[in-house]
This record gives structure tokens, sequence and C-alpha cells, in this order.
């Protein structure tokens, strides 16, 4: 039943009522709760006995209470209690504690409620009490649950919070940040955890039963592409097969690899179990199918007869016989219990590509490279249709479970269905925007699934033909999809050597793996050094901890490349820019986007924040400079000149000058108030990519594709000199703090540390292993860091000339990094279109105060640095995430037994281990 408006307002004057009770109150009482081990909170707290002595231990415990004054400590406790019994009284019987308030009807009124409550931080703390209180008290469980799912619509921190033995059940969690939280001993029932993060929790003996997650599960092991998967007929076991010449077993619980079925000489392209799931068929590139033994894992019979690849592999129904289509244009049926041959259908004029049994086994489909599909008559061997529709080849045919319908998907990127028992074509099922590579019907006949070249998986409805979904989580060819047997689960392999699982109920809503996935294009030191951001070709963003290597956040929100990320001299505001023509603004505290700032023509390479007003510059492909108004979001002015891209902009320390370098091989210096060219710097012989002013501003630095580095006399616009040394193209270059030293990186994948004074090369940094995109000194001086192409950030020690640390987060190369001015945040932007926050301070914050266990962790951390997992818990862990998509984290989680089900009763710890959790059974055993 939808929640009103006016319930709505009912429950937030219950709320008033403890909005000036002393936010202190809460904790105590719980705790004096607890001890005493409550389990009727209401009863106990309305007991005049039990009042008197609350209040004495409130007055005991309670010595940091805001309200001063001694002679009324007394009477302000007493009224407290009341109004929070007389609050939990009216609560019990209210909906709070009945419904589940994060449904989509109430959105409305509960964002009204939200507003009414969201700047009180007393009704605040009594939201967080009524989560507390699940741990003891079973009666108000959903208001307890309610009150944690508005605590998260409320953005309220909840990081490092004691949440032990909580009980969760019928509400949504989505985008919950638990960093660090304890939730041992907690319970969690039909619960949505989409987007939750659990970085660096403790998750001791959890309960967590009926979890609504719509991420896949990923199943990894294969070292090469996955060519096909097929579902066991009781659905408890999943067979793939690869490139590897291997074929695994999974079991479709947990995630593990059941077994490893080695025997083939060449790559399998099919695999399919016998319809009483005993025996599995392998066809191969050795030409070979051989048939293996499920129970013993043993293989049982090799069948020999065609003479080129065997690409499809199907039994019939009754699994006596099996079908099997090959490269040398034939069908071959086989006799599975003999393993003879029994026919030898010929007509196809190219590879057969695909063969599926009717359901009654009467009938064969062929799909092939002749762009042909052909039905056959099982007992004659008789061609008894042919389809010639398709302009491309067909890679893939499938019955639906009544038999009337044959789907076949194409090389040329359209899904067909046939009427079988008529011959013709029903629909034409578009969307894909490459080649089909696999069909397949949902046990019901309702759903059709596709798995395709353009990477991605599409669900279609087989009345309407509309497309249903479309399901984005391979980085690779889609080559095979398969529904399970009571069709809640679709697996799916690929070229990305993965296998996914997708619940199909929950399939309108689905992540993708975090870290960056293209290249690093820049990165940024915060003013104080204490933070780095790096910007990517994967669209996205990332705030780095400068000392710990630890991730902080990513922001997502660009639809391409972030070229350039550059905080604001207070170290509030990120600013970042795209290749998808945009720069966003955005609040470094809370993660938020503040604001979009379009305007550029074309991919925006360069940004940079004015030291002195509230002026960003921007630089473009478009060949313009743009300066926007930070507080108004407006453009204030547009400053043309440049022949080619604007690759760089920087600004002078006292704000008055505007460098730009460009494509056109110039340098230009502007007069920032009145938009005017002040000066024109030629002397490379290649683009301009990176330009920066000395601290005291008087020397500008540029580095360009002529693999050289030029100081500038910034006063009278002259060379002063020309730094050789690197091999190839310098891609950006930075004066330390003090302004006695430069720092390139170069094409050359190193990294050079120059002498301004004597203007020598004082040092040459390796380690990178691809080009030097991007490199920034911290506000101290110590640390440098650097930005590749190989994915990853490094911080070099200033002073030592080493390597200090490595963050390995993004899954693409680094194109620009900046630190926080307070050096507590690392900014990251990468080409796999996200910036990453990486946290500083807190890096290491992770252990429990949890006795039980402390021996164990006790142990682990006494373990040498090399083998000890604390170590590798404490490693990029985020704190924080911004991003379009709900995407799962659970990277240094630890978790001991306990249960995590999923609504179709899949076991997610090895969806956990994925994310990047650690199982201290595993380590406990390691280590005995």
């Amino acid at each position: 039943m939808q929640y009103t408006l006016q319930e709505n307002k009912a429950l937030a004057e219950i709320f008033n009522q403890v909005k000036d009770v002393d936010k202190h109150i809460f904790c105590v009482i719980f705790k004096i709760l607890r001890k005493e081990k409550v389990q009727d909170c209401i009863a106990y707290l309305s007991d005049n006995e039990n009042q008197r002595q609350l209040e004495q231990q409130i007055q005991q415990l309670g010595e940091n209470l805001s309200k001063a004054d001694t002679e009324q400590k007394l009477s302000v406790v007493r009224y407290d209690m009341k109004q929070i019994t007389d609050v939990l009284k009216k609560l019990k019987n209210h909906d709070l504690n009945k419904k589940d308030f994060s449904s989509e009807e109430n959105e409305q009124s509960i964002l009204s409620l939200i507003s009414s409550i969201k700047h009180n931080r007393q009704i605040i703390e009594f939201l967080q009490f009524l989560v507390y209180l699940t741990s003891i008290d079973n009666t108000l469980i959903q208001c307890g649950s309610n009150s944690l799912y508005l605590l998260v619509q409320l953005k309220v921190d909840l990081r490092n919070k004691n949440f032990e033995n909580i009980k969760i059940q019928n509400t949504s969690l989505v985008g919950a940040n638990l960093v660090r939280c304890n939730l041992s001993g907690s319970e969690l029932e039909n619960v949505n955890i989409n987007g939750i993060n659990l970085n660096g929790a403790l998750l001791l003996n959890c309960r967590w039963n009926k979890l609504r997650i719509h991420e896949l599960i990923k199943l990894n092991g294969h070292d090469h592409r996955v060519n096909s998967v097929c579902f066991s007929p009781d659905g408890y076991t999943l067979a793939s097969g690869s490139d590897d010449n291997t074929i695994r077993l999974w079991d479709v619980k947990s995630g593990k690899q059941q077994a490893k079925l080695d025997g083939h000489a060449g790559k399998i392209m099919s695999v399919c179990f016998s319809p009483d799931g005993h025996t599995l068929a392998a066809g191969s590139w050795d030409n070979s199918i051989c048939l293996w033994d499920v129970k013993i894992k043993k293989k049982i019979i090799k069948l020999v007869g065609h003479t080129d690849t065997v690409q499809s592999v199907c039994f019939s129904p009754d699994g006596n016989i099996l079908a099997s289509g090959s490269g040398d244009r034939s069908i071959c049926l086989w006799d599975v219990k003999t393993g003879q041959q029994i026919a030898k259908l010929d007509g196809h004029s190219d590879d057969v590509r695909s063969v599926c049994f009717s359901p009654d086994g009467n009938i064969l489909a062929s799909g092939s490279d002749d762009n042909s599909i052909r039905l056959w008559d099982v007992k004659s061997g008789k061609q008894k249709a042919k389809f010639d529709v398709h302009i491309n080849r067909i890679l893939s045919v499938c019955f639906s479970p009544d038999g009337n319908k044959l789907a076949s998907g194409s090389g040329d990127k359209s899904i067909r269905l046939w009427d079988t028992k008529i011959g013709q074509q029903k629909a034409k099922l578009v969307g894909h925007s490459d080649y089909v590579r696999s069909v397949c019907f949902s046990p019901d006949g309702n759903i059709l699934a596709s798995g395709s070249d353009d990477n991605s998986i599409r669900l279609w409805d087989v009345k309407t033909g509309q497309q249903k979904a479309i399901i984005d989580d391979h980085t690779n060819i889609v080559s095979s999809v398969c529904f399970s047997p009571d069709g809640n689960t679709l697996a799916s392999g690929s070229f990305d050597m993965s296998i996914s699982l997708l619940d199909v109920k929950t399939r309108q809503q689905k992540a993708k793996f975090d870290g960056h996935n293209s290249e690093i294009l820049s990165v940024s030191f915060s003013p104080d050094g204490n933070t780095l951001a790096s910007g990517s070709d994967d669209k996205s963003i990332r705030l780095w901890d400068a000392k710990t290597g630890q991730q902080k956040a990513q922001l997502d929100g660009h639809e391409n490349w972030v070229m350039s990320v550059c905080f604001s001299p207070d170290g509030k505001i990120l600013a970042s820019g795209s290749n998808d023509q945009s720069i966003r603004l955005w609040d470094i505290k809370t993660g938020q986007q503040k604001a979009k700032l379009d305007g550029h023509t074309n991919g925006i390479f360069s940004v940079c924040f004015s030291p002195v007003e509230n002026t960003l510059a921007s630089g473009s492909y478009d060949k313009s400079i743009r300066l926007w108004d930070v507080k108004t979001e407006q453009q204030k002015a547009k400053l043309d000149g440049h022949g080619g891209t604007v690759w760089s902009v920087c600004f002078s320390p006292d704000g008055n000058t505007l460098a730009s370098g460009s494509d056109d091989k110039c340098i230009r210096l502007w007069d920032a108030k009145t938009g005017q060219q002040k000066a024109k710097l030629d002397g490379h012989a290649g683009e301009i990519m990176s330009v920066c002013f000395s601290p005291d501003g008087n020397t500008l630095a540029s580095g360009s594709w002529d693999n050289s580095i030029r100081l500038w006399d910034v006063k009278t616009g002259q060379q002063k000199a020309k730094l050789d040394g690197h091999a190839r193209e310098i891609m950006s270059v930075c004066f330390s703090p003090d302004g006695n030293t430069i720092a390139s990186g170069s094409y050359d994948k190193s990294i050079r540390l120059w002498d301004v004074k004597s203007e020598q090369q004082k040092a040459q940094l390796d380690g990178h292993s691809d080009y030097v995109k991007s490199v920034c000194f911290s506000p101290n001086a110590n640390t440098l860091s650097s930005g590749s192409g190989d994915k990853s950030i490094r911080l070099w020690a200033v002073n030592t000339r080493q390597q200090k640390d490595k963050l390995d987060g993004q899954t693409d190369g680094i194109i620009s990094v900046c630190f926080s001015p307070d050096g507590n945040t690392l900014a990251s932007g990468s080409y796999d279109h996200s910036i990453r926050l990486w946290d500083v301070k807190n890096g290491k914050e992770f252990l429990p105060n949890d006795k039980i266990y402390k021996d164990i962790l006790t142990n682990f951390k006494a373990s040498p640095f090399q083998n000890n997992p604390l170590s590798v818990i404490s490693t990029y862990i985020t704190t924080l995430l911004i991003s379009q998509q709900q995407k799962i984290q659970a990277q240094g989680a630890l978790i001991l037994k306990g249960e995590f089900i999923n609504q179709s009763g899949i076991d997610i710890k090895t969806f956990l281990k994925q994310k990047g959790s650690c199982f201290l059974e595993n380590f406990k055993q390691e280590r005995s």
C-alpha cells in the first residue's frame, strides 16, 4: 500500500518529538540496554524502577552531555527518556514497523519526509539508534530496517560504524557506504544490496539471505576465450569449453570450479550435457568429439569421423543420439551407447556452425556459413526444409521448448524467428551491431537470449519480438548464452575469458566490476600532497591516498575519456575535462557532481583553476580556450588564436596570466582578466603537450612532441634553455613547489628530473611499462606522482628517487593525476571514463575490536609482510564511490563463516572474493 504525504507528515511529527533530545543520550541508553541484555526495549524503558536506575547511570556515564547545568541535568534526562519511550511506542505500531518504505510507490512521499528531517542532527542520531536496537529487540526490526534505508537516502556518513548483530529485512541498501563497518553477526533478509560499499568491512558469522543483487557473478579460470557454456539438466553444474583446450565444470551455487577436463588436442568449440546429466559431449578443433562421465570426471569415448573442426554438438531429447556439425560441411549422427556413426547428413556448402534437435527429437536444425538453415528428418536423414533469408553465415540455431519456433543468429547482425510447421519467417529481431553468435530460449519459451560480437547480451520478448534488455558486462565477444533449467539464471561465455551468471528477473539493473578499464590520461596532486587524482579513457576519475595508495573514490558521469583533472585551490572541488566535450565539477566531500559545464564543441584536454579567484580555464580540441566562473557555472570568456588543439593550459601563480600549449607548435600567454593575448612563444618543432609555470611565475616550462623541454622567460618571452634527454615525445612537465626541479614524463616510458639552475638532468625514474602521460609534485615536494598508459599510478620519493608505491586500481591508461590542496586525496582520470578518489588518512583503520577473533587477526598481522593478507586488505580501499551504475564493492572485507545467499539461492561468497574480500578460514588453513 502506498505511503501517503499525509502519513509522511504524521511520521515527521513523531520524529520531531526527539528533535531537541540530547544526541549523546541515544548512545548511552543503547549501551545500558545491551549490557542488561534487554529484549523488549519499550517495556524496559516504561518501568519506573528501570527509569530511575537509567537516570542514575546516564548521569554517571553521560559526562559529555551537552546540557551543562548540573542542577537541570536530572530533569532534562528524565524528559528526554520520556520522549524517547513515547516515540518508540508510537513507532512500534506505525507502518514504519510493518511495511517496506523503500518500494518505488513510496518514493515521492519518502523524499518529502527526508526533506523535513534532513537538517536535524538529533533525528538522524535517533534513526541510527533505531538501527542499533534491531540487534537486541526483535519487535522493532522493520522499524530499524526502514531507518537504515532513510539514513542511506539522507547520505549520512555510515563509515566505521559498529553494526554488530543488527537485523535488517525487507528494504533497500542501494548505494549504502558501509566502509570499514563492523557487521559481524548481522542478519539481512530480502535486502537490495546493489551498489553497497563493504570495503574493509568486518563480516564475521553473518547470515545474509534472499539478497537482491543485480550484478553478475563471474567465473574466472580459463586462460583463453570461452566458446561454449551449458547447464546440466538439474541446474547445479555449468560446463564451459575454451580455446585453452580444456572443459571446466562449475558449481553454480558456489561459483567454484569442480573439475578441469583435459583430453582434447585443440580448442573446445561446443559442450552439451545429455538429458540425464550423466554425460557431457565436447566438440573440438582436433576434429573429434569426446564423451565424458560427469560423475567421475573421466573420458568415456572419443568419436572420430569428421575431417575438420567440430563446431557444434547436441544430444537428442532421449539421449541416445548425438548430432555434430563440422567445418567439413557435414553433420554426423552418433549412437551414444556404442559410439558408432549412424548417419552423415550432407547438403551444406560451407562450415556447419550449429546443430539443434527439436524437443520431440524428430527434427534436427542446422546453421551454416553458406547462409542457410536446414531442417533434417532424423530417422530418414533427409532434408525437410531450407531457409534462405539471412545474408550472412548462420552462427546459432535453437528450437523453442514447444518445438513450434526456431531462432537463428547470423553474421548479418539479425536474429530470425521461424515457424517450424509452415517453414515461414515469423519475425526479424534487430538490435545487435555485430555478429549474433548465440541464441537460446528460456525454458518457458517467453524469452530469447542472444550473445553477440558487439560484446552484449540481449533479452527479447518472443511474443512481441521487442527487445527487453541489453546487458553489457563482457568486454569482448559473447560467444555463448544458456538458460538454467529453471529459467532464473542466464550463463554467458565470452572471448574476455570469463563466464557470467545473470539473474534473469533483475536484469534491468546490473553493474560492471570496479577499476579503470582503459588508459590513464592525467594525474595531479592536491595542493597539500596527500591526494592524487587520475583521469582515464574509461570515463572515470579516481582519487587516491598518496601515502597508502588506497583508492578513496570513483567519480563516474563522463561519457568518454577523462583527459584532465584539477583541484580547486581550497581542495573542495575537483574539475574534470573529458572527450565527451564537457567539464564537470565535483564536490570532494560528498563525491557528488556539482555542475556540468557545456560550451566546447569537441573534447577537452586540459583544465586548470586560477589560484586567486573562482575561475577555471579549459583547453579543447576545438582550438579554443574557455574561462569559466566556478560560482555561477557560466562561461566568462572564449580565447581564440591557436590554429590547432589546445593540449595544455596553466595559470601563473598570481593568476594574472594563462599559458596555453597547442598542436600549432606555439605557446600563447593570455591576460586572464581581459582575455587578450599577451605573447606568442615560438621555438618548438612539434606539438606542445604540456605547459607549467614556476612557483615564482617568472619561468614557463613546456614539453613537446619534438622530444624537448624548453624554459621561457615569461616577461621577455625569450627561450632561456632547452633540455634534451628524452628519446621520445614529452607528455607532461611539472615544477617542484620550490621551483628548483622540473619533472617530465615521456612516451619513452621514463620520468626525468631536471635541475632548473644548472639545466642538467638530475635523475631518471624507470618503472612504467608504457608511456608516462602525467606527472605531478605533491605540495610538500617530497612525492612525485606519475600516471601511465600501463594503467598504473606510481608515487616516487623525490629525495631518494625510489618508487614508494604503485597504485593498481584502474583498468586502462591514466591520463591525469592531481593532489588535493590538503594532500589527503589523490584524484585520477583515465581512459576507462572514470575519475577515482583515493583516501590518504584512513587507509589502515580496518581492524575490529572483536575479542573472539582477536587472536586470528593478531596472527595474521604478525606474519611476514609479503605473506600477510592484512597488508593486502589495507591497500586500495575505496571509501567513496559516485557512479551512474550500481557497483558492489567489497575490497578488503574480512569474512569468516556465515551465509551470503541471493534470491536465486546462489551462494555469492565467490562473487565477494572476486570483489577483493578476504576469507579468514582460507588464511587460517594456509597458516596451519
